[in-house]
């Protein structure tokens, strides 16, 4: 039986469907929807040649990658290709074949720096390894049970902070934006990126499909974003936090926790029943605030690394 690989083809519905059927099935903790995927295919910056990748077998779907360039590190050369197969489908050829065909992309638009995530199994990591991928960093991801878990009470704010909503920020996201940015550049990583395109910002986060502004939470101190959660919800069942963070002139003060509590509390009221979330294995803060949500690790990835040529 022979296995194909191919780009998505634009505008045809069923490619996306087939693509967030496999990924659900082989990481469930990230959400997808077709409209998600469909818009990021078309939204995503140009420079990052974004090309989400589909293997068959005798035309059924059983394998993905997304792969790409990162476009917005000051180091050139870097891509990634993250590759995920159906569990009911592996050993069929469809992860050589995806690997193979995303480093000829790559390779042809200048990548010289391969970045690859792999859940922690040991097949998967013999596969990245047999491939010439290096190990590097390691992230869990964290699951909440919405629906019959227990959420710490909600508190009141304290003197000079007050909480709004990501929809209040509807006229000018901004301020958002630069907490974002700011935040991120404290984020645990392989890959230093220069967070600064306020319009790419709004395209990938802000207008993103599964973004949630209602859900999202900001502590306000002075007039001005201090703390936030940014929500995402697939619009069914599953609540997820692109990011929670604090300014660094607010840290230690319980804001993230604050904002975060408040998100959650209203996911839940708004019918969500499954909160997901992740955080690299080095972030120690981040991870002690979520196991005091009550979230519990339902998978790990390792980073892998290869340099071309």
């Amino acid at each position: 039986m022979t296995v194909t690989v191919r780009a998505l083809r634009p505008g045809v519905r069923s490619d996306f469907e087939a693509f967030v059927r496999v990924r659900d099935a082989a990481l469930p903790f990230v959400m997808f929807t077709p409209h998600s995927l469909a818009y990021d295919v078309a939204q995503t910056h140009p420079d990052a040649h974004y090309r989400p990748l589909l293997a068959e077998q005798d035309g059924e779907a059983i394998g993905t990658a997304q792969v790409g360039l990162v476009h917005d590190s000051p180091e050139p050369g870097q891509g990634y290709v993250n590759v995920y197969v159906h569990p009911e489908r592996v050993r069929h050829g469809a992860g050589t074949l995806l690997v193979r065909t995303a480093e000829e992309y790559l390779a042809g638009l200048g990548a010289t720096k391969l970045f690859a995530w792999a859940l922690d199994e040991p097949g998967n990591r013999a596969f990245a390894e047999r491939r010439g991928y290096r190990a590097s960093r390691s992230a869990h991801f964290f699951r909440l049970d919405l629906a019959n878990g227990t959420l710490p009470p909600l508190r009141t704010p304290p003197p000079g902070v007050e909480l709004r909503t990501g929809a209040d920020f509807a006229d000018d996201p901004r301020p958002l934006f630069e907490l974002d940015s700011a935040t991120l550049a404290d984020e645990p990583s392989d890959v230093d990126y220069e967070f600064t395109d306020y319009e790419a910002w709004l395209k990938e986060t802000w207008h993103q499909p599964l973004m949630s502004p209602e859900l999202t939470t900001v502590a306000v101190v002075d007039g001005r974003p201090a703390a936030f959660s940014l929500a995402r919800t697939d619009g069914s069942t599953r609540y997820g936090t692109a990011m929670t963070g604090t300014a660094r002139a607010h840290r230690g003060r319980g804001l993230a926790k604050l904002a975060k509590n408040d998100s959650l509390h209203r996911a839940r009221a708004a019918g969500f029943t499954h909160a997901f979330t992740g955080n690299d294995a080095g972030n120690g803060p981040m991870i002690a605030i979520n196991t005091w949500f009550g979230y519990e690790i339902c998978a790990t990835e390792v980073r892998y690394v290869r340099e071309l040529g």
